[in-house]
């Protein structure tokens, strides 16, 4: 997820009939939100970085497989990104990555995670500079990680257990 000065707007809450003012900044600097769940485990990992490539999505991998309980597989589920799909990621032996057909966010439960992040957090803000973006990105990864079942409700889907326990089967 990018986060930055030229923030995301989203709906405000306003007497009928008044046009609400939200300050939009004009600058650009943009930090990224590498971030995985999962909803059996009700757990994430996350890390902020300055750019959103291929080594900062191996620093990802790296730290989601050291997350990985022992004995456990992960399966991140990735849309069609540059930084996913390159073969100069480097491989785990307790992470597959699944790749979304093109087009189809709703498919990825870490899509609702950004958008909690974004309405809850991060939107209609204004930053003084990259330091406070990553503190930005932080406060806000962290608060919603740190309640009970969010990351189960908001991330499970029916489809992939009745997937995974057709693959096992």
């Amino acid at each position: 997820m990018r986060i930055g000065q030229r923030g995301t707007q989203t709906r405000l809450w306003a007497r009928k009939g008044t046009r609400p003012r939200v300050v939009r900044q004009q600058q650009s600097e943009l930090a990224y939100v590498f971030g995985a769940v999962c909803p059996q485990l009700d757990s994430a990992v996350g890390l902020v970085m300055p750019h959103a490539n291929t080594k900062a999505m191996g620093h990802h991998l790296q730290a989601l497989s050291e997350a990985v309980p022992a004995g456990r597989h992960a399966v991140l589920v990735l849309d069609r990104a540059g930084w996913h799909t390159t073969p100069k990621l480097p491989q785990f032996s307790n992470i597959s990555l699944l790749l979304l057909p093109a087009g189809s966010p709703e498919f990825n439960p870490a899509e609702q995670v950004w958008q909690q992040l974004r309405e809850r957090h991060l939107a209609n803000r204004c930053y003084d500079g990259y330091e406070q973006i990553v503190d930005a990105c932080c406060d806000a990864w962290n608060a919603f990680t740190q309640i009970p079942g969010a990351i189960r409700s908001l991330c499970s889907r029916s489809w992939a257990v009745l997937l995974s326990a057709s693959v096992i089967s």
